[in-house]
Order: structure tokens, then C-alpha cells, then sequence
């Protein structure tokens, strides 16, 4: 579709200032982060309970996003929408929960209905408000204050500038959570199991090597066995073992090529004459991500996976790209 270019300029133009409007009002937001911050943070790393996070409009979906990053960071959350814990999700909140009402007004009918409904209860109650004047604001243990000046909207009606902000405090509070609790990415690869984050986080070369036809010949090995072995496993690449399966070396498709060229009487040799000593190595246990960074450290593209010193097969670049690593 085709669009002029005035247009097109007035359309980046108004997106820019979207973006230069809501950047100049988040500037002041980690001045906001004060001594209830560290409190809240300070409660949730002790506490055996969970956080509850709530509230209602726009906030409610900057709420459940916070849910999903504190769930997949180690901190364990539940969403409650504000509407629905007056009738009858209020359930959900056990003894020990902290509830973290996120409202930019702090009076919205359903937020005012439900602060009553939890002090009763004697849960912890954090404000996340833009509103330091409200009842939200002047009713919680805790105040997370996301006061903006303005929307990005022309109207500054539209929730944007207030929700991002939100968010970020959000965020601000996971990180905190995820650096005062040491949280590494072996403990973020347990909640993130599936999907290319997971593998990169989890999976083992091993597991790849293993899918993969297992190239090997011996160093007496004529050369034209050398190269269907190449050829057949289509890794690029064959391994030279011993009698007991003990890597030797490792000839390419390269090695061959190079060969070929420098030499016009090759019919007597062997993969010994052609394979490189020093082949690069690793454990079926390594991680596949520090495989894709050695072949970009070595500049390779097919590594020998053995399993106690014994040749256990080989990955190729390829296959990373396959599983979406690299």
C-alpha cells in the first residue's frame, strides 16, 4: 500500500512524540522509589506467602503482566481482578499474602470497595498509585507512587504514560527481588522451560548429538572412505577414533579440499594423514549455548561431543540454527 510522503512524515511525527512525551515523564519515576520500596521488597523476600496483585481497567492488564514476570523470576503472584474479588475472589488471598493494588486515580469504585474488604483481613495492603491524595493512597501500609504529569494522549485521557509507568515500577520491583535473592539463570531456566529461551537456558549438546548420525573412521581409513563418511552424515565432518573409540582427530570437508588441491598422488592416503590433532571437544553435558559460543570463538562449525573422554557423536552449526539458538 502505498502512502505519501507527507503523510507518512506526519505519522512518524506524531508516534516520536508519543515516545519523547512518555520518555520526558518516566525521568522523575526512581526519584518516587523511596524507603516503601525497600520495605516491600524487604517483605516479599520474607514472606511465606504470595503477592497479590489486583485492580481494574488498564490496570489490570499492566497487573497481570507483573503477575507473569514475578511467577517466572521466582516470586511466587496471583492476579485478582478488583471487580471479581468483590464477588468472590477475595477467596484466593490466604494469611500470608501481601496484596499490591495498582490503581492511577486510587478511586475507583471497586478499588475503594476492596480496601475495606482487605484491611479486615489484616493482609498487607501495597499501593501502586498515581494518586497520592486518594483513598487507595491514604488507606495502604505501603505507597509505590507512579504519580505522571501527563498522558501521551493529546486528550491526556488515554492511559498511556500512567500504565508505562506502572509497568516500569513493576519491573523495578522483580529485578530488585531478582538481585537481592542472587536469582541466576540456572534458577531462571527452571520456570522457563519451553520456547528458545528455555533451550538456550537448559538444553544440552548431548541431546543434539545424539538426533545426529555419528560420522567416525579409523586413522587407516583410505581417504575415499574419509570422504563418503563426510558425505553420508552430512555434518561436514568426520571424527578419527582408536580401537576403543577415543577421539584422534577430526577431518572436514575442509581438510579434504585442501588436500586435494596441494596433492596429485593421494591415492594412498589415510584420514590420519589428513585429520587435525587438536580437534575442539566437549562433554555431552555442556550447554548448547556455550557450543554456539565456542564455534563463534574458534570460527568453526561442527564440534565433537564425547562422553568420558569417548567419542559420543558431533553438532553442527546447522543444528542450533534448527532449534532456534543461534
Amino acid at each position: 500500500m502505498s502512502i505519501s510522503s507527507s503523510k507518512a512524515e506526519l505519522i512518524k511525527k506524531y508516534a516520536i512524540q508519543a515516545i519523547d512525551s512518555e520518555l520526558q515523564s518516566l525521568q522523575h519515576l526512581g526519584s518516587f522509589v523511596g524507603d516503601d520500596f525497600a520495605s516491600v521488597i524487604e517483605l516479599l523476600l520474607k514472606n511465606e506467602g504470595r503477592a497479590i496483585f489486583t485492580g481494574i481497567g488498564k490496570s489490570a492488564i499492566i497487573a497481570q503482566k507483573i503477575v507473569a514476570t514475578m511467577n517466572s523470576t521466582g516470586q511466587p503472584a496471583l492476579f485478582m481482578h478488583a471487580a471479581d474479588a468483590i464477588h468472590g475472589d477475595l477467596g484466593m488471598i490466604q494469611k500470608n499474602d501481601i496484596v499490591i493494588a495498582i490503581s492511577k486515580s486510587g478511586n475507583t469504585p471497586e478499588i475503594q470497595s476492596l480496601v475495606p474488604l482487605l484491611k479486615r483481613y489484616q493482609n498487607i495492603l501495597v499501593a501502586m498509585v498515581g494518586n497520592m491524595h486518594s483513598k487507595l493512597a491514604e488507606t495502604a501500609d505501603y505507597v509505590l507512587n507512579t504519580s505522571v504529569d501527563t498522558e501521551a494522549c493529546p486528550n491526556n485521557l488515554a492511559p498511556t504514560t500512567s500504565t508505562t509507568a506502572q509497568l516500569l515500577m513493576g519491573d523495578a520491583m522483580a529485578i530488585a527481588l531478582i538481585q537481592m535473592r542472587g536469582f541466576g539463570s540456572d534458577d531462571f531456566s527452571k520456570y522457563h522451560p519451553g520456547g528458545t529461551l528455555g533451550k538456550r537456558l537448559y538444553l544440552e549438546c548431548g541431546s543434539i548429538a545424539e538426533q545426529n548420525q555419528k560420522p567416525q573412521v579409523k586413522p587407516n581409513s583410505p581417504w575415499k572412505e574419509v570422504i563418503l563418511s563426510i558425505t553420508k552424515n552430512r555434518l561436514g565432518a568426520t571424527a578419527v577414533v582408536d580401537a576403543h573409540n577415543k577421539v584422534l582427530g577430526i577431518v572436514t570437508d575442509g581438510d579434504v579440499r585442501r588436500m586435494l588441491e596441494k596433492n596429485t598422488d593421494f591415492d594412498s592416503f589415510m584420514a590420519a594423514d589428513m585429520m587435525g590433532n587438536n580437534p575442539v571437544m566437549a562433554d555431552v553435558g555442556t550447554l548448547a549455548s556455550e557450543i554456539v559460543a565456542m564455534m563463534q570463538d574458534k570460527k568453526i562449525t561442527q564440534i565433537i561431543v564425547t562422553q568420558e573422554s569417548i567419542y559420543f557423536g558431533m553438532v553442527h552449526l546447522h543444528d542450533f540454527y534448527k532449534e532456534g539458538i543461534v
